[in-house]
């Protein structure tokens, strides 16, 4: 285990718990996360709580990554930083970040991208960015497209429900990288982490079942 992991398996039981309790969860489908080799998880985003709870529902530490604003803030900066989050500077080309992301993946971690770029304050799923796509092709490893629903209306305190559901690994095999590539990938995983919000529209409509099955 290494320092990343020992720094989530303690957040797990502390992070992880109190978000767990400030917004009960349903978390569908976190068994298709592959157990281990490179991947890039491709989620919506509408609260800062988001990283909480897909952290707490996946089965792997995630390399999230943060605009670089969030790096600056005094003592939030450290303590991402210590989960093996990296920076981005939003708005321009950061060549950087992208030789990290390819470094995570190529090392058999998993990636976790809030595809849209930034917050979805219309409280649905928004246009996703081509980062997703273009890591996945580049280094061939699979994408798995992952939706939050709940978050939009949670507020300290309100104790609103949070569902989490994951979709199954998306491989474009035989796909050479390229700008037309980016985009088509691009567009299946947007199309598919709406149906998975979708489905948790629907889990929420029926009072958040125990156990159902995410479509793929």
């Amino acid at each position: 285990m290494n320092r990343v992991d020992a720094v989530w398996a303690v957040g797990r039981l502390t992070i992880g718990t109190a978000a767990r309790l400030s917004a009960p969860r349903r978390n569908y489908g976190s068994e298709r996360v592959p157990p281990d080799g490179g991947v890039v998880l491709a989620m919506n985003h509408f609260s800062w709580l988001d990283p909480l709870v897909f952290g707490a529902a996946c089965p792997r530490t995630i390399y999230y990554m943060a605009k670089v604003e969030a790096h600056h803030l005094p003592g939030l900066g450290e303590l991402i930083r210590s989960f093996g989050t990296f920076a981005v500077r939003r708005g321009e080309s950061d060549r950087d970040a992208v030789r990290t992301m390819r470094r995570i993946v190529r090392e058999g971690n998993a990636l976790g991208l809030f595809v849209e770029g930034t917050r979805q304050l219309s409280g649905v799923p928004g246009e996703a960015k081509p980062g997703a796509a273009m890591v996945a092709l580049q280094e061939d490893v699979p994408i798995v497209p992952a939706a939050v629903h709940g978050s939009q209306t949670w507020r300290p305190g309100n104790f609103d429900p949070v569902s989490i559901a994951w979709g199954e690994p998306v491989r474009f095999e035989g796909v050479r990288p390229g700008g037309r590539a980016y985009r088509e990938a691009t567009a299946a995983v947007e199309q598919r982490i709406r149906t998975l919000w979708e489905f948790l529209v629907d889990m929420h409509a029926l009072g958040r079942p125990l156990v159902a099955i995410p479509p793929r």
